[in-house]
């Protein structure tokens, strides 16, 4: 069975967190084989012996040997479930979105119960905008396991895309519930409180993220936004700096100081920053925000 993914271009930051805080290598020696009937003989000792090489080259960044091996290991036993599932990751790895949905497939088959393969399926399905039937793996992968927190996460990155934001919330509160140490779970929760205009509940979800990751632009600026709106211009100013100092080519950090200087009548300074932003904007193709610091910088130009 292939499992037809759609093409998309609007996922944009969400397909690089789609599957960045889920994916642990499943190892031969694992708890994993408790779960699967091993058959005895020459073909599965040996299909675990390629398996296991396969894992040692992914360690050093040797992916496409990695994937040599991973399918030898199932072709000597394609009932081989870690095999499928570890050459889903090493597809997903170099950018082979569909043939890495096949493998996730071909893995959930070979073991009906192992929710990393079917929450890396629905995560794979939701990155090619194949909603219905990411949701339909996604939620299988926590009937399995009800703890496994990144199947919450992007369940609830796929409620955003559909606009349930109250469906993306409780998803993603039990992603932060069931994975205490990753950061994307309470910024996409925040900006999903932010779709409703609960500024408070995405003010506390945002600084939640930058606990966990005290260098996470998006997450900062995100903030600033909220503290600018809220009149707290300075605290604003702050975060946004923040946000600059975690990525120094995160264009809306500048923008978003640049509308505080300008609040604060500083106008040299909103310039500056503005003129940053802009040229930020164009060399990341992102001509629709570069022709609006543009406008900034024209509208400062007739205050001087």
């Amino acid at each position: 069975m292939k499992l037809l993914l759609k093409n998309s271009s609007f996922i944009g930051f969400l397909s690089l967190l789609v599957l960045d805080v889920n994916i642990l290598p499943v190892y031969a020696s694992s708890a994993l084989f408790s779960n699967h009937l091993l058959a005895q003989g020459y073909n599965r000792q040996t299909a675990v012996e390629w398996l296991n090489q396969g894992l040692q080259a992914i360690q050093i960044g040797k992916t496409q040997d990695a994937m040599t091996a991973f399918r030898q290991a199932i072709k000597l036993d394609p009932t081989l479930a870690p095999a499928h599932y570890n050459l889903g990751l090493a597809l997903r790895q170099v950018g082979q979105l569909q043939p890495a949905a096949d493998a996730f497939y071909q893995a959930t088959q070979a073991d009906p119960q192992f929710a990393l393969a079917f929450a890396n399926l629905g995560g794979a399905l939701l990155e090619g905008n194949n909603l219905q039937l990411a949701n339909d793996y996604l939620q299988r992968a926590i009937e399995i396991d009800p703890k496994l927190g990144f199947a919450h996460y992007n369940l609830g990155l796929l409620r955003k895309q559909q606009g349930n934001w109250n469906g993306a919330i409780a998803a993603l509160q039990k992603a932060i519930q069931h994975s205490v140490n990753a950061p994307e779970p309470a910024y996409h929760l925040g900006t999903a409180y932010l779709q409703i205009g609960q500024l408070d509940a995405a003010k506390s979800a945002f600084e939640q993220a930058i606990k966990i990751n005290p260098r996470y632009a998006e997450a900062y600026y995100n903030l600033g936004t909220i503290l600018f709106t809220q009149g707290k211009t300075n605290e604003a100013l702050a975060a946004f700096r923040k946000s600059a100092e975690s990525n120094s080519n995160y264009a809306n950090a500048y923008y978003g100081a640049g509308l505080v200087f300008l609040q604060l009548k500083q106008y040299p300074q909103a310039a500056q920053v503005f003129k940053y932003a802009k040229d930020l904007y164009q060399f990341q193709g992102n001509m629709q925000w570069a022709n609006n610091a543009q406008q900034q910088l024209q509208k400062l130009n007739i205050k001087n």
